[in-house]
C-alpha cells in the first residue's frame, strides 16, 4: 500500500504551493555543479505537475526564482533562465493538450528578452485553459506582490473606478497575481528549512504547512502523496473551535 492509496479524493487541497529548495545542496553532495541540481529539480517539477493533475488539484504554485535570487552567481542565474526556456519549449504542447493554464507570479520585465518571449507565448497559448492553474513564481516576492496590489488599488481610487468603501478582502485579492484562484491550502517546503521565504504571504494565511528533509530533486510524487495524506489528517478550524 502506498500513500497514493490513502488519499481521499473528496478532500483534496484545492491549491498546493511548493517552495522548491535544496537543488544546490543536492548537487554539492554529489560533487556536481549547482546548476546540475537545478536541472534535476526541473525534472521533478514535471513529475509533480503530472501527479497533481491526475489527482485533480485545481491550482499548483512553484517558487522558481525569487526577487532575492539575483544575488546568486551569474552563471547559476543564466542556467536557471536557460532551463525556463527549455522546459517551456519542450512541455508547452503537453500542457496545452491537458487543458492546463500557465500563470506567472512576479515581474518578468527584468528577465532576459528571450525568456520573456517564451513566457508570454505560453501565457497566450494557455489563457483559455481551465483544468488546472499552474503558477510559476519568477522574480517574485510576497511583500512586493502586496505592495503592487496596494499601488494599483491606489491608482483605481484616484481615477474613480473604485471608491474607499469598495475595498475589502475580496477586492484586494483581485489585485493579486492569483486572482480568482483562492488561498493556499497546503504549503510544501522540502530540504529541511523551516521558513516561508517571502512566498505568497497573503495567500498562505490559513495554509497547512508541510516540511520535509528531502531535497527537492529527490521529492518524488510519493512524497507529494505523503504531504496530502498529512494535510487530510489535520483539523482545519480557520480560527474557530
Amino acid at each position: 500500500m502506498t500513500y497514493r492509496d490513502e488519499i481521499d479524493l473528496n478532500n483534496l487541497p484545492k491549491h498546493i504551493a511548493i517552495i522548491m529548495d535544496g537543488n544546490g545542496r543536492w548537487a554539492k553532495k554529489r560533487m556536481l555543479p549547482r546548476t546540475y541540481g537545478h536541472s534535476k529539480g526541473s525534472d521533478r517539477v514535471i513529475e509533480i505537475v503530472e501527479a497533481s493533475y491526475n489527482l485533480g488539484i485545481k491550482s499548483l504554485s512553484f517558487y522558481a526564482f525569487s526577487t532575492e535570487n539575483w544575488k546568486r552567481p551569474q552563471n547559476e542565474i543564466n542556467k536557471l533562465m536557460e532551463l525556463i526556456v527549455y522546459y517551456v519549449r519542450t512541455q508547452l504542447e503537453k500542457i496545452k493538450n491537458n487543458n492546463i493554464k500557465i500563470n506567472v507570479l512576479g515581474d518578468i520585465i527584468p528577465l532576459p528578452e528571450l525568456v520573456q518571449d517564451e513566457i508570454n507565448s505560453a501565457l497566450d497559448e494557455t489563457s483559455c485553459n481551465n483544468k488546472m492553474n499552474l503558477n510559476i513564481a519568477l522574480n517574485y516576492g510576497g511583500q512586493d506582490e502586496i505592495l503592487r496590489a496596494c499601488k494599483n488599488i491606489g491608482k483605481d481610487l484616484l481615477d474613480g473606478s473604485i471608491n474607499l468603501n469598495d475595498i475589502n478582502k475580496n477586492l484586494f485579492e483581485n489585485y493579486l497575481y492569483t486572482r480568482g484562484q483562492g488561498p493556499i491550502d497546503l504549503l510544501i517546503r522540502p530540504s529541511g528549512e523551516l521558513r516561508v521565504s517571502n512566498f505568497m504571504l497573503w495567500q498562505m494565511s490559513y495554509a497547512e504547512f508541510y516540511f520535509s528533509d528531502i531535497l527537492w530533486p529527490d521529492f518524488s510524487k510519493e512524497e507529494l502523496y505523503k504531504a496530502i495524506v498529512s494535510f487530510q489528517k489535520r483539523d482545519r478550524r480557520f480560527g474557530g473551535l
